[in-house]
C-alpha cells in the first residue's frame, strides 16, 4: 500500500499582528495520515483559540484512533469529531465573553494510501492535481460563491466583490453545522493542496500548478507558495499542506 508524504507550513503574513491559522499533519496508530488546515476568526486572539482548539482536539482523537480502513469509517470519524469540535468552540464562545462570535474554517483530510476522505466547512480549500488536471474539490461557503453558484454574479465579479470574505458557514458560530464530506481515490502521482484563503486569494490556480509540478522538494514548494502570497500583498495569514504519495510516510512541519 502506498503511503502519504506531507508538509505543513504557516506564516503570519505581512499585515496581521498574530496568526489565527492552525494546522498540521498527524499519524494514527494504524499509520494513516490526518491533515488539517483551520482559519480562525472572531476578533483579537479569539480566532487563534478557535482554530487551535479544533486542531488540538482532532489531533488528540486521531492519534488514539484505530481500525479506520474503509471510506465509510473515515467519513463517519470525520463527521463525529468535526461536530465535537463545533460544540467545543461554540460552548467556549458562550462561556468566555472575549471569545463571543469566534469560529474557524476547517479542512480535515484522512488519507490511508487507498483513498482520501475530506471534511470541509468555510472558505479554506482543498485542490487535487492529477492526470485530469487541477481541480478545487471543495465549495466555498461564502456569500459571494453563493451568488456565483446561483448565477447572480460572474466569477470575475466575485474577485472584487466588497463582501468577498463574508463566510456563511464556519465551525463554532452556531450550535449546529453542516459539514461537506466526500471521498476520492488518491492515486500514485496525485497531489493534494489544502490551504487557507490567505493563499488562494493571492496565488492563482495556474501559479499553484506551476509550483506543484516543479522538481523541488515538498518543503521548497510550500515555501515558494507562501513567499508568492506574501509578495502579492500578504494581508492575511497563510497556511497550507501539500500531500503526495511516497513509499513511506514522511511528515514535515515548517513553521
Amino acid at each position: 500500500m502506498t503511503k502519504v508524504k506531507a508538509i505543513f507550513k504557516t506564516d503570519q503574513g505581512r499585515i496581521r499582528q498574530n496568526n489565527e491559522d492552525s494546522g498540521g499533519t498527524f499519524v494514527n496508530q494504524d499509520g494513516h495520515c490526518l491533515a488539517i488546515v483551520a482559519d480562525g476568526m472572531g476578533g483579537h486572539l479569539a480566532g487563534d483559540i478557535a482554530s487551535n482548539m479544533s486542531v488540538s482536539h482532532l489531533q488528540e482523537m486521531w492519534e488514539q484512533s484505530v481500525g479506520i480502513e474503509s471510506a465509510d469509517q473515515a467519513e463517519a470519524w470525520l463527521r463525529t469529531h468535526v461536530l465535537q469540535v463545533n460544540q467545543l468552540v461554540y460552548d467556549h464562545s458562550k462561556t468566555h465573553v472575549e471569545c463571543e462570535g469566534m469560529g474557524t474554517t476547517i479542512e480535515a483530510v484522512i488519507s490511508t494510501g487507498n483513498f482520501t476522505s475530506i471534511a470541509h466547512v468555510g472558505d479554506s480549500r482543498c485542490y487535487i492535481l492529477n492526470d485530469a488536471g487541477f481541480k478545487q474539490l471543495t465549495e466555498d461557503h461564502t456569500l459571494v460563491n453563493e451568488l456565483v453558484r446561483t448565477g447572480q454574479i460572474t466569477k470575475e465579479d466575485a474577485e472584487h466583490h466588497p463582501r468577498k470574505n463574508w463566510i456563511l458557514r464556519a465551525l463554532g458560530t452556531e450550535k449546529d453545522v453542516k459539514i461537506d464530506i466526500k471521498t476520492i481515490m488518491f492515486e500514485e502521482g496525485d497531489i493534494l493542496l489544502l490551504c487557507s484563503d490567505g493563499l488562494s486569494n493571492k496565488v492563482n490556480e495556474q501559479e499553484m500548478v506551476e509550483v506543484l509540478q516543479n522538481k523541488d522538494s515538498l518543503e521548497q514548494k510550500a515555501s515558494t507558495l507562501i513567499s508568492m502570497a506574501i509578495e502579492n500583498g500578504g494581508e492575511d495569514n497563510i497556511t497550507l499542506i501539500i500531500l503526495e504519495f511516497a513509499d513511506e510516510i514522511e511528515l514535515g512541519d515548517a513553521l
